[in-house]
């Protein structure tokens, strides 16, 4: 008799051998939703095995699959290097599915389109117009419904508003990799939103052609369903090329996208395409063992009854979505809709019989081709065996991807009276939200990798820095706060690298021998103790989020301890420097040299230094003169012809233009030193160096308490940001100064016309019925007798007054 799957244990501890040497690592396991001993299934503790579900790759990562892939990567190197654990990391590509074989067939249909209709001249023929208004009027009628049917580009603008009562007008989330405002929106507003985006470029299109090329551009979206829809099922299912040759430039551009982010690439790669008789026979064995069965198309269905009435438990990941028909229907993919056969509305599917214009490979069932769910669990076991140590991927893939997954897997693998565990971890990636909900192509509120990393808002760095600075598991929402902190972490540690860096190159021999002072001591502790809580907290399921705590605050200790020795910086330098190493911070990293301090991007341009440094050095020399209280000319306009006789080589075109900076500083420093000009003049001109000439490079002179020579960096964000802000203030104090001045003119203006009042007259209004002889009054306009400590104030006005108007008499006299 079967086993109720309610009293099933969710997940089987693996057990380690008695002598194998383990960390006393701890990871979160989606499983157990808990943290879990990590054991290895390899019995000397040394090898993990590593499978992570890859993209589908149809159009460019965006930033939801940077925060997926890069903290993927920052786990897969800590177990690497810091625990030394040998990993064997598989990751698949999904190269043919629902998502690539509709836009491989749309793409293959519009160039086709396009071929046949390719005019001599520019312009739009009158057969192209009729399909593109063909395909506008498809376009609204599919994904428009509350628009009348006789809805034209011309009357469009008017029926959305109408209908959606403006919410066409609302803004898509145009900038997902900067922070946004809180707002309130749905799935369906995206989606509603895109759709009239897209139905009101073509409108436009449509109502002012213009020329083909910017017509296609602008109606190619609207033109590719349609053509779909007309001429989809006319391909030839055996047409393999046209979905591979759109996968194939994705997964190359992918990858690109990941080295560029210093993400590893896998020890081994899978793609679908290149498993269909493997996946055949793992889909051929679960029908055997009696948990998947042949509908009438040819479809193959995995039967989740049967499988739960043998023992198994189903969506042990998420139980909790077992029902939830929408993500049921998301699972089996676009072109799964419409009447089904399968036996339970829960059952997915294993094999899918081929469409016409689907394509297709041969199997016992007939020509079809794979579920989206047995593609892993075969490519898996294949490459990795009966047991996975550890399963990764996003977040959204819990139910149903990788609970099916977990069925089909354990109904391939199980034997009677064995029921084994496919894989012992899972571990998902928080996924990367905008206004609460996840980055997503159909809902184009994304912003591409590319594009996000050519604009230089975010850098590979910077983005890592982002995602460690939070749980690898959860969810990140991009806001001003995030993007602050990240700038804050990555400016320190550049600051402590770039002087740790120095005080390398300045170290001499015998400073190594120097007898360390209690500040030394006490530094070295702290970094003995960081060690430890590093550790502690890498155990601790990879906590990365504490861990830069640890650095930075052990940072913070360096920079405000005093007298330290140059190998104690130098040894915290070299520790950090492994640790930032470890999570991917530096792609020219190297962790078999212990002395490397820093990472990249610390030194200025190549072509800049036999002219920067020079120019660096001069302005430290002419500083220190004009510092010295009298001016030694003669001596600065020698060091200015020096520094030109040290540098005459030939000059690149690379390198020129920080050459003439260097020789606009050399004449303008002789020129100064010629006319004898005051200290504050030679002090002005080594500030523009700095300020503007440099600056403008993307370098920067630091300045350091004398005798140290002013720092040689490049800019980074900090300094950038530091500046702006002080700009800002600065032109907010003057702005104050300015408003400040006109007030004070305005009341100077109110006094000199007030002063012109003659006192005898001030208080002749209708508030008093009664005056004295001076104008002061005496009774008020109720009648009433003025009280007298009312008309001893009123004397004092008086008094100020007359004495106001006298002045003002005066001035007038001598005009």
């Amino acid at each position: 008799m079967a086993s109720d799957s309610r009293t099933q244990p969710r997940w089987i501890a693996p057990q380690a051998r008695p002598d194998a040497q383990l960390p006393r690592l701890k990871i979160y396991n989606s499983l157990t939703r808990s943290k879990d001993d990590f054991i290895p299934v390899d019995p000397s503790g040394k090898l993990v095995t590593w499978y992570a579900c890859g993209p589908t790759v149809y159009e460019d990562a965006h930033l939801g699959h940077a925060k997926n892939y890069v903290s993927t990567d920052i786990v897969r190197r800590i177990m690497k290097d810091y625990f030394g654990f040998h990993v064997k990391f598989v990751m698949n590509t999904t190269d043919i599915d629902d998502k690539i074989i509709l836009q491989g067939r749309r793409q293959y249909l519009l160039a086709r389109f396009k071929q046949e209709h390719a005019a001599e001249s520019d312009s739009v023929s009158d057969l192209v117009l009729a399909e593109a208004k063909a395909a506008f009027r498809h376009y609204i009628g599919k994904n428009l419904p509350s628009l009348p049917l006789d809805t034209s580009p011309e009357t469009f603008s008017e029926a959305v508003d109408k209908a959606y009562k403006g919410k066409g007008d609302s803004p898509l989330l145009a900038d997902a990799a900067k922070p946004q405002q809180s707002q309130t929106v749905t799935v369906a507003d995206l989606l509603l939103r895109a759709h009239i985006g897209t139905a009101r470029l073509a409108a436009e299109a449509l109502q002012a052609p213009g020329a083909l090329p910017d017509f296609f551009a602008k109606t190619d979206d609207v033109l590719l369903p349609y053509l779909d829809a007309l001429h989809g099922a006319e391909i030839d299912s055996n047409n393999h090329q046209i979905y591979l040759e759109l996968s194939q430039k994705f997964e190359r551009r992918f990858f690109e996208d990941m080295d560029s982010l210093n993400v590893l690439p896998p020890d081994q790669l899978t793609r679908v395409t290149e498993y269909v008789p493997q996946i055949v026979r793992f889909v051929e064995k679960i029908v055997t063992n009696g948990f998947g069965y042949v509908s009438p198309d040819g479809s193959v269905y995995f039967d989740i009854d049967s499988f739960e009435k043998a023992g198994h438990s189903y969506s042990r990941l998420e139980p909790w979505n077992k029902n939830d028909r929408a993500l049921q229907a998301d699972g089996e993919g676009s072109l799964s809709s419409g009447r089904s056969m399968k036996r339970s509305e829960n059952d997915f599917a294993l094999w899918k019989a081929s469409k016409p214009g689907e394509p297709a490979w041969p199997s016992p069932w007939g020509r079809g081709r794979p579920g989206w769910h047995i593609e892993c669990s075969a490519m898996a076991s294949e490459a990795i065996g009966k047991t996975i140590d550890i399963h990764s991927g996003g977040v959204d893939l819990r139910f149903p991807h990788h609970d099916n997954e977990l069925a089909q897997s354990e109904a391939y693998w199980s034997t009677p009276g064995c029921q084994g565990q496919w894989t012992n971890y899972f571990i998902h990636m928080g996924q990367l939200r905008i206004r609460g909900l996840k980055m997503s192509k159909s809902l184009k509120n994304y912003t591409t990798i590319r594009t996000v990393l050519s604009e230089k808002e975010w850098t590979a760095r910077s983005l890592r820095i982002c995602f460690l600075l939070m749980p690898w598991q959860d969810a990140i929402e991009v806001t001003d706060e995030l993007m602050k902190a990240v700038v804050s972490w990555e400016g320190k540690l550049n600051n402590f690298f770039l002087k740790s860096l120095d005080i390398s190159k300045h170290s001499r021999p015998e400073s190594t021998e120097q007898e360390l002072g209690i500040a030394d001591q006490q530094l070295l502790s702290s970094l003995d103790k960081a060690k430890a809580d590093v550790g502690t907290a890498l155990c601790d399921s990879f906590n990365t989020s504490a861990v830069m705590r640890i650095l930075s605050d052990l940072v913070t200790e360096a920079n405000s301890a005093e007298m330290l020795s140059d190998q104690t910086v130098i040894s915290l330098a070299q520790w950090i420097t492994r640790i930032v190493t470890i999570f991917g911070l530096d792609p020219e990293g190297d962790l078999s040299n212990p002395d490397r301090i820093g990472w990249s991007g610390l030194d200025v341009p190549a072509p800049a230094k036999p002219y920067i440094y020079p120019a660096s050095q001069l302005r430290d020399k002419v500083r220190t003169l004009a510092c010295s209280g009298s001016v030694d000319h003669a001596a600065i306009a020698k060091l200015a012809d020096e520094t030109a006789s040290s540098t005459s080589t030939a000059v690149d075109a690379s390198s020129q233009p920080y050459n003439q900076v260097l020789q606009q500083f050399r004449t303008d420093v002789k020129a100064l030193a010629a006319q004898q000009a005051p200290a504050k003049d030679l002090l002005a001109l080594c500030d523009q160096l700095r300020d503007v000439h440099l600056w403008n490079l993307g370098i920067y002179l630091e300045d350091r308490n004398s005798p140290q020579p002013a720092l040689v960096r490049p800019l980074d964000k900090l300094l950038i940001e530091a500046r702006a802000e002080q700009e800002s203030a600065g032109i907010a104090k003057a702005k104050a100064k300015l408003e400040q001045e006109a007030r004070e003119a305005e009341r100077e203006k109110e006094l000199r016309e007030r002063a012109k009042v003659d006192p005898l007259v001030m208080f002749r209004t209708s508030d008093y019925l009664e005056w004295d002889e001076s104008g002061i009054p005496t009774v008020d306009a109720a009648g009433d007798v003025v009280s007298k400590n009312r008309r001893k104030k009123l004397a004092k006005e008086w008094e100020k007054q007359k004495k106001l108007h006298e002045e003002w008499l005066a001035t007038q006299q001598v005009a």
